[in-house]
């Protein structure tokens, strides 16, 4: 009989680990983790009274969450392996937050808010799109938007591969050029895919807020415990 309080294994190891689901599933079909002893097996689940290890060492059960802000500079990767020569956002965390895993992303041209945690059931109420959080980002733009592109993004859309692109657009400068945008989801690249659609390039993209969440002046490549 599965115990209510009881986690599949493999989300376990994800969360404790700073794994992906599939990652903590390659090192259990490797032998690497045991419970109460015994080599675990594939879509076995576990509860407080289990003693699980990996590669020998002991993975707690009980593990107060944390949650982390940080403000992202260009130029590098939301990943958690280098890409090249491109450094990961991880080499500006110390090494307790290294087996935190991002809250969605910001690709290495993009700058701000990104938020990391070991609280899956945060991470997905905060991503998933049944969840509407609103994330806010200024974007400058290579030339000024034409009124009419504006309305089409902020009334109507554009259609891009994986579907209908809309933003809220609120003007920040004379020119035209310097918006805040507002999405209600967030897919790969949205914002710049949406905007090339158009015919226009973005020139800079830094994220302001997420849900609740804002930067509220924390300082370039600096990071802050959040509640």
């Amino acid at each position: 009989m599965v115990q209510s309080s009881s986690v599949r294994l493999n989300k376990f190891l994800a969360e404790r680990l700073g794994f992906s689901r599939r990652e903590a599933d390659e090192a259990i079909t490797a032998g690497d983790v045991t419970i109460d002893g015994k080599t675990a097996q594939l879509g076995q689940r576990i509860s407080a009274v289990n003693k699980v290890t990996y590669k020998g060492r002991l993975v707690p059960f009980a593990v107060g969450y944390t949650y982390v802000a940080l403000n992202k500079p260009v130029g590098y990767v939301s990943s958690r392996k280098r890409q090249g020569d491109t450094p990961t956002l991880y080499e500006l965390l110390p090494e307790r937050y290294q087996a935190l895993k991002t809250v969605g992303r910001l690709d290495c041209d993009s700058s701000g808010l990104i938020l990391l945690t070991n609280d899956g059931d945060f991470a997905f109420e905060m991503t998933h799109p049944k969840f509407v959080k609103d994330k806010l980002y200024e974007v400058k733009l290579d030339r000024a938007l034409e009124p009419l592109h504006q309305q089409m993004l902020a009334d109507f859309g554009v259609e891009l591969a994986d579907g209908r692109s809309q933003m809220g657009l609120r003007r920040l400068d004379d020119d035209r050029k310097s918006w805040e945008v507002t999405l209600h989801e967030g897919r790969n690249r949205q914002i710049r895919r949406s905007f090339a659609a158009l015919g226009y390039k973005v020139i800079k993209l830094h994220r302001t807020q997420f849900g609740k969440y804002r930067l509220d002046g924390l300082p370039e490549g600096k990071f802050t415990e959040i509640t």
